[in-house]
């Protein structure tokens, strides 16, 4: 019988891989016009609700959803500089930021979601005036899950990590000109064998490009070896036995909304851990703080960091879960994965000392009634290092490691 742990630990050899897009995907197009949507009015009105939903196809961009607010934005002014951004300004390629169609269809939250969301049950039937941070219920029922582990400097798994790193590379050489002939549609996928939970190798490298129709296959395959995968993947983990697959299925000229359609909130695993994680199923781009979806995934996120970054365990993953107009979180849940340096117990007891996890306190803390949203829409929402986001912080990292008695 195996000690405590998992198959992933206690295997000498096992495969795991994570996927990442680049902006141009039109699942991502649609995040990044809903997170452009939610920073535009949170500029104007920090105060403001919005669920707001993106569909995508050829030439055409969908805006639909409920938004209560004071904001003044030009919806589609916003959507086509969005498209611009991404890349996305030639006909030809089926979607352009001057001549593309884009409905609008917003109206306001329901008033029996924002009365429940505005006082929490704890205090509805009182006559009390409580702050925000007391007063506010959470935004739907749900469970958010964050993780973190020891695998990379900015703890997360390396397969995730390698896939972002890739695919961002993508759009930087595009952007400068590097690879003149890419356009904004692209995927990436990295396999990692582990030995006993640990990085060994880099097993397989997936890489898919949209290009201009006069770029070669070998030219494609060429470039992208010396452009991106040589600037991304450390040569300590790749060796004679790494297979890197370039645009494995040939031609890749028809892309983004024209080759696939788009919607907001279909790339969770990319936004989140690559799978490594378990999900609570929400998405987060659309949506402002109140949403659980999005601040309790965040905040998720920073409880598991500081865990790992105080060196209480190698890997810790924690749930959180609501019920809708409730402010105190039904559970906060500690798993480490037999890796903790001190009991699981221990850790859950610290976790609720040194965080609030009510969805007012988590805005509070965070910081997240600003427009800080759309810069997560691609490339990831956990890890960055190119972009400074609240709950990557691990400023309660020594506290925690001192209540725990590790020094």
């Amino acid at each position: 019988m195996l000690e405590s742990g998992t198959t992933f630990q206690h295997s000498p050899s096992y495969l795991y891989s994570s996927e990442s897009v680049t902006e141009g995907h039109p699942d991502k197009l649609c995040d990044q016009v809903s997170d452009a949507v939610l920073d535009a009015i949170y500029a104007q009105d920090p105060a403001a609700r919005v669920a707001c939903e993106t569909a995508t196809s050829t030439n055409f961009i969908a805006v639909i959803g409920e938004i209560t607010t004071t904001a003044k934005v030009d919806y589609e002014a916003l959507v086509r500089e969005t498209v611009k951004n991404i890349g996305y300004d030639d006909p030809d390629i089926g979607i352009d930021y001057k001549t593309c169609e884009v409905v609008v269809r917003l109206h306001e939250q329901s008033p029996d979601i924002s009365g429940g969301v505005t006082t929490a049950l704890e205090h509805r039937d009182s006559d009390e005036t409580y702050d925000e941070v007391d007063a506010l219920g959470a935004g739907d029922q749900g469970m958010m899950v964050g993780f973190a582990c020891n695998e990379t400097a900015n703890l997360m798994p390396l397969t995730i990590s390698l896939s972002h790193d890739l695919t961002h590379r993508l759009s930087i050489a595009r952007k400068e000109g590097i690879i003149p002939y890419l356009k904004p549609d692209g995927k990436a996928q990295v396999t990692v064998e582990y030995e006993y939970g640990k990085p060994k190798r880099v097993h397989t490298i997936i890489v898919s490009t949209q290009h201009s129709a006069d770029a070669s296959q070998d030219q494609i395959k060429k470039d992208v070896l010396q452009h991106i995968v040589g600037e991304v993947v450390p040569s300590s983990l790749m060796d004679a036995d790494t297979t890197v697959l370039v645009n494995p299925s040939g031609r890749f000229v028809v892309g983004g909304p024209h080759g696939d359609a788009g919607l907001t909130g279909r790339k969770i695993l990319v936004d989140t851990y690559g799978g490594v994680a378990r999900h609570g199923g929400g998405a987060f781009s659309r949506k402002d703080p109140t949403k659980v979806d999005r601040s309790a995934a965040y905040a998720a996120r920073w409880v598991a960091k500081n865990v790992v970054a105080a060196g209480l365990a190698e890997r810790c993953e924690v749930q959180v879960s609501y019920a809708i107009g409730v402010a105190t979180p039904i559970n906060v849940s500690v798993e480490t994965f037999g890796t903790g340096a001190v009991e699981d117990s221990l850790i859950s007891e610290l976790v609720a000392k040194h965080f609030d996890l009510r969805p007012g306190a988590i805005i509070r803390d965070l910081d997240l009634r600003r427009p800080i949203f759309a810069q997560t829409a691609s490339y990831g929402h956990f890890g960055r290092s190119d972009i400074d986001l609240p709950w990557e912080r691990t400023d309660r990292a020594a506290a925690l490691r001192a209540d725990a008695g590790l020094g």
